[in-house]
């Protein structure tokens, strides 16, 4: 696990993590760009766009996203990493640059799908990179430390976007040359950092012959396990099938609030300018040191696990109850702040430690294209249900609660799923 890249005294597995880290950077600028411009956007193509149909921008993206998780995570396991992240990220830029010449709506659209598309290369190669060169003590910080680009880069499209596009009067197309300027560079990144499959199939077959052998030598009279298999069966265990529910709730409140926390601020709370954009960025900030202290912890304390999901998702809840009943900016401020604190880039990294802990070992890229399917599929959903919400009651207050109800309800079936594991393994 401590190999190190040719020509540099850098651990591969570091250099894996700043590479993954960069790379939700890059995605995360462009998800978080077009929101804050939803107004200079409709402006651009006519004026007579509703927030249903605005919210489908992200929908469309999403759906794109979705639909290649199950395919991008066998691919991975099929014909390695490299292969499925570069030409991802290739369709990702021409996307970005399609969007940046849309005419009308559903040219946007359609760079969206593709957009979603190509970043749908990106989790399952991430993730099988980190599960499989990443030491296990160092597993959960390290996971944190690469979904902190999730956060540094939402903050700097929704602050970007907001003084660029909203204060300083830029096209709003302006954010899409970044995001493709963006793609470009982590393209030469990925060819000169990630190792071809042979390299990777080497060094895999080392780490393996390794701990067989302190495995041996810890236990030399343990039986031989037969090689696992990737199954339906496995796949979807009661414990696996509750995290994947678990995870959609997660995901549903953090898109929700992502895709509509800066309409909301500037329409139904009274933010304006760029105080939107640093407004709704304290969600993504925020997490930044809320992922790397609560995965440090996890790491730590490794068999508890289960209890600080629990506990972060039941808080997390609470604090976006209370961002929407907020009576005032200062507290509507407090609620944010502490949502991203302890929300989803503060859980997910043990959400994927506990994951790669209980998931069949063959095919984690399988595993993790589908426990990311589930999760993302609220991401389709959400953006557009809210938006039709905002239609119907002129409010977009109800896809708030409806976060905080499927928090607390994906929340307690996990806790339910595991506490059953406990008392199958007590008897």
């Amino acid at each position: 696990m401590d190999a190190k890249s040719k020509g540099s005294g850098m651990d591969y597995w570091k250099k894996i993590v700043i590479l993954l880290c960069a790379g939700w950077v890059t995605i995360w600028v462009y998800r978080s760009a077009l929101s804050p411009a939803y107004p200079q956007i409709n402006e651009s193509l006519g004026g007579n766009i509703t927030d249903t149909a605005l919210g489908f921008i992200s929908t469309c993206y999403f759906f794109g996203y979705v639909a290649m998780q199950i395919p991008a995570g066998f691919l991975v396991d099929k014909i390695g990493k490299k292969k499925v992240l570069i030409p991802g990220f290739i369709v990702f830029g021409i996307a970005a640059f399609l969007i940046s010449q849309a005419t009308n709506i559903q040219m946007i659209y359609f760079g969206s799908v593709l957009a979603g598309l190509g970043c749908g290369s990106f989790y399952g190669s991430a993730y099988s990179l980190t599960s499989q060169n990443i030491p296990r003590e160092k597993r959960s910080f390290s996971t944190a430390i690469v979904n902190s680009g999730s956060a540094v880069g939402s903050g700097l499209g929704l602050i970007l976007s907001s003084f660029l596009v909203v204060q300083l009067q830029f096209p709003w197309q302006t954010m899409m040359y970044i995001s493709v300027a963006l793609i470009a560079v982590m393209l030469v990144a990925f060819v000169a950092i990630i190792r071809n499959n042979k390299e990777d199939a080497e060094f895999l077959a080392q780490s393996e012959a390794a701990e067989a052998a302190e495995a041996a030598a810890a236990a030399p009279e343990a039986p031989v396990v037969e090689k696992e298999h990737v199954s339906i069966k496995k796949l979807f265990a009661p414990k696996m099938l509750f995290a994947y529910i678990l995870y959609f709730a997660t995901c549903y409140a953090y898109y929700m609030t992502v895709t509509w926390l800066p309409n909301f601020l500037g329409t139904e709370r009274g933010f304006e300018g760029a105080a939107i954009g640093f407004s709704a960025s304290l969600v993504a900030f925020a997490s930044i040191p809320g992922a790397l202290f609560f995965s440090r912890l996890a790491d730590k304390f490794m068999h508890k696990k289960v209890q600080f999901i629990v506990i972060l998702e039941f808080l997390a809840a609470a604090m976006l109850l209370l961002t929407v009943q907020a009576t005032n900016s200062t507290l509507l401020l407090i609620g944010l702040i502490l949502y991203g604190f302890l929300g989803k880039l503060a859980v997910e990294p043990i959400i994927i430690s506990w994951l790669g802990e209980n998931a069949p070992k063959v095919g984690i890229g399988t595993t993790l294209g589908v426990f990311n399917f589930f999760g993302m599929m609220s991401s389709v959903i959400a953006p557009t249900l809210t938006g039709s919400i905002s239609d119907a009651t002129g409010s977009k207050e109800m896809g708030f609660y409806i976060s905080v109800i499927l928090l607390v309800v994906g929340t307690a079936l996990f806790l339910l799923a595991n506490l059953n594991k406990k008392k199958a393994a007590a008897q």
